[in-house]
């Protein structure tokens, strides 16, 4: 596929609905007791492999196009799915469903395409059997698919996070939740918390403070009526195109701006981008952004800043071509253990373009300003590798070739439809 380029952008964009929260709305929504709405749901094949998953097990679903209707059935309302349950690409769905089906008193399988499995599960998986679950991957190893067998009680545990995963916290969450006793999970560094507020929104108890978590186990939630903010993961690139092509304004509506997601922001401002804040809407936690073309220097990024802008972390480093000096990432292994190597596919897609660019063994270093030209690129079947190499493409003067571009839809449908928009030329 032939990529948009442009010379200058202008326009207004409605951001997509967060990934993140309707995931994890339609666990919630399903393992609640009583009627959950969800408005605002992002209909991306990620999203959806979620609510397949959550129909396979027997909760009553209902898409009527406009809002999401659930009537949740409680935990042990479950039953089990009549085949193994494919969750495609997503990540989120297995570990975060992992740690639901943990407490069941049936057995199940979830596998996913050829990417998901091979991403490493054991992370999700050591601390469910330290609480009791019996969890195995393919032949006994650390990658799906993966079988959950039946378990009659799960016991509370106090976990030390060993990394700073939210997908990983969320599963423990979720079993904790069905568990005996008060889990204690101790964070090494904070990471988004979207799991911890829908469990206060769901009517359940949790206490936060800092980086330690308390929750007690036998909790029964209530369904609820929620809408899903737009996902600054998907308004990151947006925001750097805006920042990075001369001339340009984009004005983004609905950025859901959760504070442990909104590293980007300060990133970008840190590093001298003219972003404006207006009409913020305090109830859904969202605002309207508008990004202008800036002057760009570099900065380091490192320590408590990583798990805020972990997804994020692919066009940053995109940023970082266009600003003077030498911007350095670390700290960021997680980037390891995405749809992709996501440490190594950056370097290896942005070098192919004249980026100054080299990984390291927990991040990147990227040596600005530099000129990017046309290329052959590949999103590596990874969503943000590939809108990343979109952004980068309005910068060549000529044609740069993406491979795999469907591999967008995951997360952002209509993610190059919004780009032509945008992409406008000079008379």
């Amino acid at each position: 596929m032939k990529l948009i380029n442009a010379d200058y952008l202008q326009g207004t964009v409605e951001i997509p609905p967060d990934k993140s929260i309707a995931h994890r709305s339609i666990m919630f929504g399903a393992i609640a007791e009583g009627q959950t709405t969800i408005h605002n749901f992002l209909r991306a094949e990620d999203c959806l492999n979620t609510l397949q998953a959550f129909q396979a097990l027997g909760v009553p679903i209902y898409d009527d196009k406009k809002n999401i209707r659930i009537t949740g059935v409680g935990f042990a309302g479950l039953k089990p799915a009549n085949s193994i349950i494919n969750v495609g690409n997503s990540g989120t769905t297995m570990r975060l469903l992992l740690g639901i089906l943990a407490g069941t008193t049936f057995e199940t399988t979830l596998s996913g395409d050829a990417s998901l499995n091979q991403r490493p599960m054991a992370r999700v998986m050591d601390p469910l059997k330290q609480m009791g679950a019996e969890v195995t991957g393919n032949n006994h190893s650390e990658f799906p698919p993966v079988t959950v067998k039946t378990n009659a009680k799960l016991q509370a545990i106090e976990y030390h996070m060993p990394i700073a995963s939210a997908q990983v916290k969320s599963a423990i969450l979720f079993a904790a939740l069905q568990a005996e006793g008060v889990t204690k999970i101790i964070e090494k560094e904070v990471s988004r918390n979207h799991t911890e507020e829908m469990i206060t929104q769901f009517g359940g108890k949790i206490q936060v403070k800092q980086k330690t978590i308390m929750l007690p186990g036998s909790q029964r939630l209530k369904g609820q009526e929620l809408r899903v903010p737009g996902d600054i993961s998907s308004a990151a690139f947006f925001l750097v195109a805006g920042a990075i092509v001369p001339n340009s304004k984009i004005t983004l509506k609905n950025v859901g701006l959760n504070p442990t997601r909104t590293g980007i922001i300060d990133v970008m401002q840190e590093m001298g981008a003219d972003i404006q804040f207006t009409q913020t809407d305090q109830k859904n936690g969202a605002a309207t952004l508008i990004v202008k073309s800036s002057e760009l220097k570099a900065t380091t990024i490192e320590g408590s800043l990583i798990p805020r802008v972990i997804d994020e972390l692919p066009i940053i480093a995109l940023l970082a071509t266009q600003a003077e000096g030498t911007t350095v990432i670390k700290d960021a292994q997680e980037l390891k253990v995405k749809e992709t190597n996501r440490i190594d596919t950056t370097a290896q897609e942005l070098k192919k373009m004249g980026a100054n660019i080299a990984a390291t063994d927990d991040g990147l270093v990227i040596k600005g300003k530099t000129t990017l030209h046309t290329a052959k690129v590949s999103s590596h079947n990874d969503h943000r590798i590939g809108m990343m190499l979109q952004i980068a493409a309005l910068l060549s003067r000529r044609d740069v070739e993406l491979e795999n571009p469907e591999a967008i839809a995951v997360s952002y449908p209509h993610f190059f439809q919004d780009i032509k928009y945008l992409a406008k030329r000079k008379c």
